[in-house]
């Protein structure tokens, strides 16, 4: 884990009220909403390494990802684990802003990144005004929640050995569909997140070797992936290939799951 420092300066005079206008989170609030929700927000610039948000603490703001990659870290009784590794566009926090609680884990930038910081007392203002607000953030909660509940049954019912190639097989459709990949972070960052150690990953890495996987570093060449999926059995109600690259929020991700599912249902 990396060594927590000091939060970088929130500046305002950064911010593009076009583009923010646009988040999924955003982009149905009313005018006035839209006014009161970043009246104080600031934008915070991350380098790889830098801490956002700590376990525990009462911030009270709620942070958007425009840019870059934030990973999510939690500790408990001298123990740490990678929880979950964030893309734009993302919300953190929202639950403890919603409630006016702490934060439940730490948030820290993986590469250099941007975050638009909002106040938790203005989310909660805007919640008890905005209908169209109160939706979106229901609808960026049970997609959250959606994606917590998969990967709880991913680590649950799966071994080690299938995880990786589900993940695997993930990253491939997130990554356009090619026979090559690069994982989105180092090895030992990957086994906690996925739930390992370092030396289980090892050996589930070398597992999938007969199954047509080819390690180079952190680039993977899937060339067999009708042998991995057999292995990996993917599962609709678990996995989600859906990637945020087109600018989608969780809960938009988790609808064209369901949509998928529809139309696809075996």
């Amino acid at each position: 884990m990396a060594v927590i420092v000091s939060r970088p300066p929130m500046t305002r005079t950064e911010i593009d009220l076009p583009r923010i206008r646009r988040l999924p989170l955003l982009d149905g609030a009313s005018a006035e909403t839209f006014a009161l929700l970043t009246r104080e927000a600031a934008i915070a610039h991350l380098e790889p390494g830098g801490l956002l948000a700590a376990q525990g603490e009462s911030d009270d703001q709620l942070y958007l990802l425009l840019d870059g990659a934030i990973l999510l870290e939690g500790a408990w009784n001298g123990r740490e684990a990678d929880l979950a590794l964030l893309q734009p566009p993302a919300t953190l926090m929202l639950a403890s802003a919603v409630l006016g609680g702490p934060n439940l884990v730490t948030a820290r930038a993986l590469s250099s990144s941007a975050v638009l910081a909002i106040p938790g007392q203005a989310v909660r203002q805007a919640l008890g005004r905005d209908a169209g607000f109160g939706r979106a953030v229901a609808e960026e909660l049970a997609g959250c929640f959606s994606g917590l509940v998969r990967t709880f049954k991913n680590h649950r019912l799966r071994g080690a050995q299938e995880r990786l190639a589900s993940y695997l097989l993930t990253q491939q459709q997130r990554q356009g569909g090619g026979p090559t990949l690069r994982l989105p972070c180092r090895k030992r960052r990957l086994a906690s997140l996925l739930g390992m150690t370092p030396e289980n990953l090892s050996r589930a890495l070398a597992s999938l070797v007969p199954y047509g996987v080819e390690i180079d570093g952190v680039q993977i060449t899937l060339s067999e992936p009708l042998a991995l999926a057999r292995l990996a059995a993917p599962d609709p109600l678990i996995d989600n290939h859906v990637s945020s690259a087109d600018g989608t929020g969780q809960a938009e991700r988790e609808r064209r799951r369901f949509v998928r599912m529809q139309l696809n249902p075996a």
